[in-house]
């Protein structure tokens, strides 16, 4: 049974987009221009019936239902969807009480770009698991760093409202603020920061960092888990971008596979590919746990079901409808849930898909480069998401 009454119409952590981050792809072209639009600063909301939103099964239903509502804890404050989650906790298990639930309480808008395009890019990301140590050895060498003690973070916000979302993070020198050491310097000096691991490929750390989070494989059987603590302060670059532009990959032929393919076959140039992105991510180490890693919103990502967003359009803890297809094209229409971001997740129609933990998931996430569509859940009667007209990023 689906959801509507009647057919409807539809990617650090950080964190982090496998396609779009590697090689810097761009959204699709407008197919929709008949609904009445509401500018906004960055991004255009159109409100829509409940009706024009695609059919999904009642097992997909839950599914993002309850991904969705496994946040409310982190959001029962919230001034837009604290009133929301508190009804959604009496919502039992059940698809028809479910749809009832979110036609009473929300109001569907479908995002669009500056532009009035409804179609964007869908990429995926995962927890990926790779071989280290807690101590240096010959074959683990690579060090993970944990956040530098000498790394200021100045929060602009606080003195420019205008620059919501944006920080500063440099280094003192005396009384003046120096940007920190971009990623070439500290993987060729190292940092003050103290290594919390190591691993056994540079390339893993790279994949690492554009994920946001992961596993290491100990030798004993545990796996220690790291997450996101900060970063350099530099802008991420796509490394699949600099192998386009030095000839060595076709744009098209970017995925994780093919950079790591690349990497094994040209190792003297790994420190030349690296050089190539001047963002650095530091870790830190998270308790072991069999749930998905914690994403922006601080809440344990659920597999196929939490996105990575662009804040600034979409905000954290807020429901939506994704209609997009996997790698191999088959489609996917699905609430999910709004619990992460990421430096590369930038645009008004954007997500990046959580596929979860290993390899398989890395599979899917690093083939992840469709067109999709976005919409917004929004709570009834509360004001759409303000914020100021900036360039994208932090």
């Amino acid at each position: 049974m689906n959801i509507a009454l009647k057919p409807w119409s539809r990617r650090l952590a950080w964190a982090l987009p496998m396609i779009a981050v590697l090689a810097g792809c761009d959204a699709g072209k407008d197919t929709h221009k008949d609904e009445t639009i509401k500018p906004h600063a960055v991004a255009t909301y159109v409100n829509a019936p409940w009706e024009a939103l695609p059919a999904v099964s009642d097992s997909e239903l839950l599914a993002g239902f309850e991904s969705w509502r496994s946040a409310c804890q982190r959001l029962k404050a919230d001034p837009v969807w604290g009133a929301t989650c508190a009804a959604a906790t009496a919502v039992p298990g059940d698809a028809a009480a479910v749809r009832g639930f979110l036609k009473e309480r929300l109001d569907v808008f479908g995002l669009r770009s500056a532009d009035n395009t409804p179609n964007g890019l869908i990429t995926g990301y995962y927890e990926p698991v790779y071989p280290g140590s807690l101590t240096e050895t010959p074959t683990a060498h690579v060090p993970v760093y944990g956040v530098p003690d000498d790394l200021i973070i100045v929060n602009l916000e606080s003195i420019y409202p205008e620059l919501k979302g944006k920080r500063l993070r440099g280094r003192l020198e005396g009384r003046v603020l120096k940007p920190y050491d971009d990623a070439s310097t500290i993987n060729g000096q190292g940092s003050t920061a103290k290594p919390i691991a190591w691993l056994t490929d540079p390339m893993d750390l790279q994949f690492l960092q554009i994920q946001g989070s992961g596993r290491i494989q100990l030798a004993g059987g545990r796996q220690l888990r790291i997450g996101y603590g900060d970063q350099n302060g530099y802008p991420y670059r796509p490394i699949g971008r600099w192998l386009v532009e030095q000839g060595e990959l076709k744009k098209e032929d970017v995925t994780m596979g093919a950079i790591g393919a690349w990497a094994k076959a040209h190792p003297q140039r790994i420190p030349e590919l690296l050089a190539s992105n001047p963002s650095y991510v530091f870790f830190s180490a998270r308790p072991d746990s069999n749930e998905g890693p914690r994403g922006s919103l601080n809440v344990p990502l659920t597999a196929g079901y939490s996105v990575a967003v662009d804040r600034k359009v979409i905000p954290l803890g807020s429901l939506l409808w994704l209609s997009t297809t996997r790698p191999d094209g088959a489609p996917i229409v699905r609430p999910v849930a709004a619990q992460d971001t990421g430096g590369a997740i930038t645009g008004e129609v954007r997500a990046d898909l959580f596929w979860g933990t290993g390899a398989a998931a890395g599979e899917l996430a690093g083939n992840m480069k469709q067109q999709g569509q976005i919409w917004m859940l929004w709570p009834k009667g509360a004001a759409l998401p303000q914020v100021p007209d900036a360039p994208a990023g932090t």
